[in-house]
């Protein structure tokens, strides 16, 4: 006979049900918000610092948010100011941040194409439905398999790096699976002394960064895509195809004009060999993307590759990834649009497809609010220091996307403009996915239309 579960156990369970049920984008925030506290209660804890000495409520809190929503801004040194088990903790915030994206966004995806049939307005929901995985519960392995597969074979490259710089098995193990967490997930975290700039020349350590960040940045609608059919690209969904090229073209761009901005920068590329510019640029082309990882020192470039950055940060991943920004996708389709409109076609088409009326909508939606979101930041930061507002707009476009490069100034600024950057960070990894669901959830047949009439634009 079945055991039956104690009243306040199953309480919690029907209430968490009903949550899931009437609105999937409370739950993901509800979670988000848990996992947030339970991370700033173990770092608030003395063990979590180096010193032993109990950390200020806002680094805690700062710290496990970045973690969480794999951000990677920081207001201390990691390596230096966090003890081993401060370290644990943030690496427990990546995995689960990373994952719970990933999961909770194909859930969601997949709950309203169920109840609504609103395949076209969500991008993860038609990729669950292309990839057939009908259950929750076999979409939710599937993602675990695939983070924790990944993960595995980006730490058994980079553990040989450490132990050929002399360190000890325990802590190249350490050190390899640290980096991988973090660079699969796009977190830019790292516990390294002496950062990332040692290896700016180094490609056994870039170059598994530049993929491990694109594959996660892609997002998993795009690695099950490609993983069913990796011998007909024919058959991708048109999200994956979508997702892939813009993603490669982004890189491209990005790689070519940081390059080329900095490349006789004597502080940045200019100092290294011929080799070692094209290694600095590929990687400055991709990172920003959302991992946040830095082989240079951001403050020492020039305002042109800022804004670039800038630019490429707000973009940020693919759906339901890692990664942070508008999506990728939603900027290929407000891309497409511009151009079907100059060539005035009818319909938006891409690769053999119609991209229908709604989901234009939705990405417009999805780009205005995030704009919103970084000025309203933006001007915050402006009233509450007195910084500029070239090294301020890189700083919150970077929690917005969920990126981590900086200019330096994190640690710098005050709580308040800390707690605004908090804020940002959670929105940003949360917003764009929970408001594209909430607007799907709202479609609407309506019985009775209204006369048409074209007002001037432009």
């Amino acid at each position: 006979m079945a055991r039956e579960l104690p009243a306040f156990v199953s309480a919690v369970r029907d209430t968490i049900d009903a949550v899931a049920r009437r609105s999937p984008a409370r739950l993901t925030l509800l979670v988000f918000l848990g996992v947030i506290a339970i991370e700033t209660a173990l770092l608030s804890l003395p063990i979590a610092t180096a010193s032993g000495e109990r950390a200020p409520f806002v680094e805690s809190l700062f710290m496990a948010t970045s973690a969480v929503c794999v951000t990677g801004l920081v207001t201390t040194d990691v390596a230096s100011y966090w003890s081993e088990f401060g370290h644990v903790v943030i690496m427990f915030g990546m995995v689960v941040g990373g994952l719970g994206v990933m999961t909770l966004a194909s859930i969601l995806g997949l709950a309203v194409s169920r109840r609504m049939g609103l395949t076209t307005k969500l991008l993860a929901a038609a990729e669950t439905k292309l990839t057939r995985l009908g259950e929750v519960g076999s979409l939710v392995r599937a993602v675990i398999a695939t983070n924790l597969t990944l993960t595995l074979g980006l730490s058994l490259i980079f553990v040989p790096r450490f132990l050929a710089e002399g360190l000890g098995l325990g802590e190249a193990l350490w050190q390899g699976w640290f980096m991988a967490v973090s660079v699969f997930n796009n977190a830019g975290i790292m516990i390294l002394d002496g950062g990332l700039q040692q290896y700016v020349s180094d490609w056994w350590m870039c170059l598994p960064i530049i993929v491990g960040t694109f594959v996660g940045a892609v997002g998993f609608p795009v690695i099950m895509s490609v993983a069913g059919h990796w011998r007909n690209p024919r058959r991708w969904s048109l999200h994956a195809k979508l997702t892939i090229a813009t993603s490669l073209g982004l890189w491209v761009l990005g790689a070519v004009l940081i390059g080329a901005f900095e490349w006789n920068n004597s502080a940045t590329f200019g100092g290294l060999p011929f080799h070692g510019r094209l290694l600095a640029a590929m990687t400055a082309g991709m990172t920003p993307r959302s991992s946040g990882f830095s082989t240079v020192d951001i403050a020492d470039m020039s305002e042109a590759t800022w804004f670039m950055q800038d630019a490429l940060m707000f973009i940020g991943g693919g759906s339901a990834s890692t990664g942070g920004g508008i999506k990728v996708t939603t900027f290929a389709v407000m891309l497409l649009a511009i151009v079907a409109e100059a060539r005035g076609d009818r319909d938006i088409e891409a690769f053999g497809r119609r991209v229908d009326a709604g989901v234009v909508r939705l990405a417009i939606a999805v780009a205005f609010i995030g704009a919103t979101f970084v000025g309203l930041a933006a001007l915050a930061l402006l009233v509450l220091t007195d910084l500029h507002l070239d090294v301020i707009l890189f700083e919150v476009i970077s929690a917005f996307a969920t990126c981590g490069l900086s200019t330096g100034i994190t640690p710098t600024l005050p709580d308040s403009a800390k707690y605004v950057l908090i804020a940002l960070m959670f929105a940003g990894r949360t917003g764009t996915m929970t408001l594209a669901a909430a607007l799907a959830l709202r479609n609407r047949r309506r019985v009775i239309r209204l006369p048409e009439e074209r007002p001037i634009i432009g």
